[in-house]
């Protein structure tokens, strides 16, 4: 055997759905005093016909009927950023050929079920092998196909290499679509894309996009394969925030955020899934005297350099709003830029994001609570920081 010959003791095939041989397998497993491999054989969903004939629609599942197996749908929910991708790729890859879609073994999870079935000679589920996805896509690139890599961000991190040298190096056009960027909550830990702007953006080449809602998501794509070259969309898990999509697909001015509200007192830079709580805090800044202007960073590479230097000129104090590590995310990004351009010692930064911590798993509502990445502890944070400059508990601007 195999795995013998590599010095492990094997066991089995066995029952998984056996409990009671199971338990009596393990307990012999831990008494060999060296390396055992036991080979467990189980099927999905076992018991339930559903999932037994369905597994990969019951990878990970929501609410569902529990005699059809169906997903429950709330009438008039909006539609997860997932579904608004995965529609938006096959409008767009009707009158583009050249468009290609991979994924590493998450075929439904990424929104690309109606892609595989309408453009089968296009669509490449690799399996989990997400290092030969990112590989396969910078081959296909080089011979002047469109490749969309979909897929998870956390399982991006596995193919750290082929993205920086096999696409970046090469500045090919390659477009990552990264689902589940953020806190997943029911997901897991294991499964919170929380490091990708981190890792991505000290890569030459590749420029980031992270949309606010699920219409500005469609023009990134539209905008990313017309750029001809490596970009990554980051978007998170769940439902958009139901805002009407524009039929006509757009390009967005290169390198351009987009300033919602002007202020006088603070500017709240935000970026993707953390645009619609930075208007919130806005909002609930106003209670204290605070006039807060909010910026949509688009672009979290290249950064607008230009909106950047008039806003800290102007406000002098900077708020940063980030769904990812604080350890070199995009509050590091804004504080580099401010430095190199010599109006830091003027400026004032406050970055919210994920703290340099183990996120555990849970609901998501709850999870930015207990990080103070919420509305509430958002504003908080942010009155007693202006009030630690003004000599005051409270920040309130006199009017």
């Amino acid at each position: 055997m195999l795995f013998e010959q590599l010095g492990f003791t094997y066991i089995g095939p066995v029952d998984g759905h056996n409990l009671d041989g199971l338990i009596d397998i393990m307990e012999r497993a831990k008494n060999i005093d060296k390396p055992v491999l036991v080979h467990v054989i189980t099927k999905k969903g076992k018991g339930y016909l559903p999932a037994e004939a369905n597994p990969d629609k019951f990878h990970g599942t929501g609410a569902f009927e529990i005699t059809t197996g169906e997903k429950i749908i709330v009438e008039g929910a909006p539609k997860t950023y997932t579904e608004v991708f995965g529609n938006t790729l096959v409008k767009l890859a009707e009158n583009n050929p050249n468009i290609v879609a991979i994924t590493a073994a998450m075929r439904d999870g990424t929104g690309l079920t109606e892609f595989f079935e309408k453009f089968p000679e296009r669509a490449f589920d690799v399996g989990i092998a997400e290092q030969h996805a990112v590989t396969m896509a910078a081959g296909l690139a080089a011979n002047n196909m469109q490749p969309v890599v979909a897929i998870y961000s956390t399982f991006l991190q596995r193919s750290y290499d082929q993205v920086l040298h096999d696409v970046c190096m090469q500045n090919l056009p390659v477009v990552f679509c990264l689902d589940r960027a953020g806190l997943v909550g029911d997901d897991g830990y294991t499964h919170h894309g929380i490091f990708d702007y981190s890792y991505l953006r000290m890569m030459p080449a590749i420029t980031i996009m992270a949309p606010k809602d699920e219409n500005e998501m469609r023009h990134m794509l539209y905008t990313a394969l017309e750029l001809k070259k490596p970009v990554a969309i980051r978007y998170p898990r769940g439902s958009g925030l139901g805002v009407a999509c524009e039929e006509e697909l757009k390009l967005l001015p290169y390198s351009k955020a987009e300033e919602l509200k002007k202020g006088k007192d603070v500017c709240i830079w935000a970026a993707g899934s953390m645009v619609a709580p930075a208007v919130a805090v806005a909002s609930q800044l106003q209670t204290f005297g605070l006039d807060a202007g909010v910026v949509n960073m688009r672009f979290i590479k290249p950064l607008d350099e230009e909106l950047l230097i008039q806003c800290a000129n102007s406000y002098n104090n900077l708020v940063v709003m980030e769904e990812n590590a604080l350890a070199g995310g995009v509050g590091s990004e804004i504080l580099e830029i401010l430095n190199k351009n010599d109006v830091l010692r003027d400026t004032r930064v406050l970055s919210f994001g994920i703290p340099d911590t183990l996120v555990p798993h849970g609901d998501k509502k709850l999870l930015f609570r207990d990080i103070e990445l919420d509305v509430a502890g958002m504003t908080k944070h942010i009155t007693e920081w202006l009030a630690e400059e003004n000599g005051g508990s409270v920040w309130r601007r006199n009017v």
